[in-house]
């Protein structure tokens, strides 16, 4: 398989190559200009890898919760370019990408949503797949969703955003804290080729940012 992955729901910007199960991925820190960025990135990967858009088996895209404007232009470069050369895509959740980025076995993840709220969802390893303990969801820090027993690892930029909430919420339950990963399209790779096995994918026509939040800014008297 031949898979090409795209991750924009933060600033920063990241393209990944998966080819039979090695991975060539590039990523720079883009700020707002993803949209003027992705493109070249992807040309520059598929030439360094001898590649053209048409050698593609599929495309995969970080489909969200994120940055609004983000998680749409990932999918609509995912689904410009599956139109183009007629193969399928797989959406994959950003939070599952900062799971498999932790490196750990049961996962919180939590990015920052602004507006006082985060992003937040579970997740425990079985075998090589991933088991959802919590969907992804919107929540205020002081009121995610409390953690089965056991020991688990929490990540993302929610953690750095709202240390002291998060900490008290989840006392007792985390072993460790990692606030620096974010989501990368190396994990989206790597969770794609596993859809892509289980046959698990849309009509490039079909995929869609998964946004969570339907409101992206406080009114003037909530400000």
């Amino acid at each position: 398989m031949k898979i090409l992955a795209l991750e924009t729901s933060t600033e920063q910007c990241s393209a990944a190559l998966w080819v039979e199960g090695s991975i060539d991925a590039r990523e720079v820190l883009a700020g707002q200009r993803n949209s003027e960025l992705l493109l070249p990135m992807v040309e520059a990967l598929l030439a360094a890898n001898n590649l053209a858009a048409r050698d593609l088996t599929g495309i995969a895209f970080g489909a969200g919760p994120g940055a609004f404007t983000g998680v749409r232009i990932a999918c609509g470069v995912a689904q410009g370019i599956a139109l183009a050369v007629n193969v399928r895509v797989a959406a994959i959740g950003t939070l599952m990408a900062l799971a498999g980025a932790s490196g750990a076995a049961r996962v919180v993840c939590c990015l920052d949503a602004r507006m006082g709220e985060v992003y937040q969802a579970a997740y425990e390893r079985v075998g090589d797949n991933w088991h959802e303990v919590h969907a992804p969801g919107l929540y205020k820090p002081a009121a995610v969703p409390a953690l089965p027993v056991g020991t688990w690892t929490a990540c993302g930029g929610g953690f750095a955003a709202f240390r002291a909430e998060l900490s008290a919420r989840y006392a007792g339950s985390i072993e460790r804290v990692i606030e620096n990963v974010i989501p990368h399209a190396r994990e989206i790779a790597v969770l794609a080729a596993q859809q892509f096995l289980r046959g698990d994918t849309l009509d490039a026509a079909d995929a869609l940012p998964l946004y969570v939040r339907d409101k992206v800014a406080l009114r003037v008297n909530e400000r």
